[in-house]
């Protein structure tokens, strides 16, 4: 398990950014976590918005890194269609409330269980963050540090589909 969690964030730390688009969208697998608050979180309740979906941990440095751009993602397009979801991997949720508290983010946060990121293909790296379009499809995955014009371009196109 060491080896795991260590090549985890040697990934983290030195990954090159990859970003994939999806041309053949696929659905995006629905999940059901427990919220910081204590409220259920799932995804096919998003419908109809455009999803931005953040596998992350409060230890890994591009992680962190990538928060501030979520938090102004999600200020300014959330009026507009845009929901931000974080999934905290392998942390401990008092861990996460406390981090999520300090660093001011507004945009629910849930545990994943392990199933959750199964269900998207197996998450090599953090931070893995995918893009869901309207319709519930998978319309980008991104490993590693991404700028925000990265992020904000696709959601642009996708709000205006």
């Amino acid at each position: 398990m060491k080896k795991i969690w260590l090549g985890i964030i040697i990934l983290s730390l030195f990954s090159l950014g990859l970003a994939e688009a999806t041309p053949q969208r696929k659905p995006a697998p629905d999940f059901q976590v427990t919220d910081l608050s204590g409220k259920s979180l799932q995804l096919s309740t998003f419908r109809e918005k455009v999803v931005l979906l953040d596998f992350w941990a409060t230890w890994c440095p591009p992680c962190r890194a990538e928060l501030p751009h979520f938090k102004e993602l999600h200020a300014a397009y959330k009026g507009k269609g845009l929901q931000v979801i974080g999934l905290s991997v392998g942390e401990k949720a008092d861990v996460v409330k406390s981090f999520v508290q300090s660093n001011g983010i507004s945009y629910p946060i849930g545990i994943a269980s392990g199933k959750e990121e199964e269900a998207f293909g197996g998450i090599r790296g953090i931070p893995t963050t995918f893009l869901i379009d309207k319709e519930g499809r998978i319309a980008g995955r991104y490993v590693g540090y991404q700028d925000k014009k990265v992020f904000e371009e696709q959601i642009r196109a996708l709000l205006a589909e």
